[in-house]
């Protein structure tokens, strides 16, 4: 069966004054399916706040615009609340509640990409909240709740009814949220923005790569991510996850070319990508970009914390660890053809600025 693999924007599944929830749905972007790979998107108004929630997903996330508030509860233990801004990602993993708010006129827009290969639906996230119209204690009895928590049964038909709003809401200007704590960043939030660059080519382009290393909560969430700033008119070298990785792409700002190569040399895709599709390359298969003349950034989640890539033009190519004659006899080309091959690409770039 042919993949599809064309990227697509997201839809809105839910929201009010307070803000909106997008997903991508497998049924128009199968490659969430095959990949057990969910994506979405949650969008907050000046004051408006997201319930909390837990997921039946791990999940990294990535702030995408604004700034803002994130309270996250790790299980047995007690509430972190992070300043978050954008560049941010943050690692969410199983059994983590959480909620966010945004205090600031510009909206704030955080992406979500996870791990779906335990969830209720292969290819989406299942948020759980634990208030709200569709809240977890709307579900039980009044007598269950009175009995779980020792309550007063008009008491608990006020915090069961009270709150009205289903997953976002909007909340008084005066309303005083907990204020973040510095040192709850540690070790939960990594700014991409401002992390040491891991990749840094001239007129090329630069990678910070999300991974154990500065960011241990991956571990748990069992997913690798990276932020890519392409610049104008630039190349990514074609490469492929040696490690049976999925590559699941969101393109953050500008736009560019994609092209895609799978099983027996077919170009599986060849499109224009711009700010806000999302598209995944299936493992194994080997892709590159070029960015439009105004440049190209991406962040990316890869299924596994540690990935590894295999890139086949530069220096450190698989063409350049291949002996001459092994080149010859693979193109069935003499040894001035195969020569001029070996000697262009001599740096060690993963990007390549445009033609001079």
């Amino acid at each position: 069966m042919e993949l599809d693999l064309s990227p697509k924007l997201a839809k809105k599944v839910y929201g009010g004054d307070g803000g909106s929830y997008f997903a991508w749905s497998p049924s128009e972007l199968p490659m969430l399916r095959e990949g057990n790979i969910g994506a979405a998107k949650l969008a907050l108004e000046k004051n408006g706040f997201a319930l909390p929630r837990y997921s039946d997903s791990a999940k990294v996330a990535y702030v995408l615009q604004g700034h803002g508030v994130a309270g996250i509860v790790l299980p047995e233990s007690e509430e972190k609340v992070l300043e978050i801004k954008k560049g941010d990602a943050i690692a969410l993993p199983f059994g983590v509640v959480t909620w966010w708010y945004n205090k600031k006129d510009t909206e704030l827009v955080v992406l979500f990409l996870g791990d779906t290969s335990k969830a209720h639906k292969t290819g989406e996230f299942t948020d759980f909240f634990l208030t709200g119209s569709n809240g977890i204690f709307a579900g039980f009895s009044t007598e269950f709740v009175s009995r779980a928590w020792d309550l007063d049964e008009n008491l608990v038909k006020t915090l069961v009814g009270k709150q009205s709003g289903n997953g976002i809401v909007k909340l008084d200007e005066k309303f005083k949220i907990p204020e973040p704590k510095k040192k709850d960043r540690e070790g939960m939030a990594l700014n991409c923005e401002e992390a040491p660059l891991d990749v840094d080519i001239e007129k090329g382009g630069r990678v910070v790569v999300l991974n154990t290393n500065n960011l241990p909560l991956v571990g748990e969430v069992g997913l690798g991510a990276d932020l890519v700033r392409l610049d104008g008119s630039a190349m990514c070298s074609p490469g492929f996850s040696c490690d049976s990785a999925l590559q699941v792409t969101y393109i953050v700002r500008g736009s560019g070319r994609v092209q895609v190569v799978g099983v027996d040399g077919h170009r599986v895709l060849e499109t224009t990508v711009k700010a806000g599709n999302l598209f995944i390359v299936p493992r194994f298969f080997v892709v590159s970009k070029i960015a439009a003349p105004d440049g190209m950034e991406w962040f990316s989640i890869i299924t596994t914390p540690n990935p590894i890539f295999t890139h086949l033009a530069g220096r450190t190519s698989v063409w350049k660890a291949l002996s001459p004659q092994v080149l010859e006899a693979a193109f069935n080309v003499d040894s001035n053809t195969e020569n001029s091959f070996r000697s262009k690409r001599t740096s060690d770039a993963i990007f390549f600025p445009p033609p001079s």
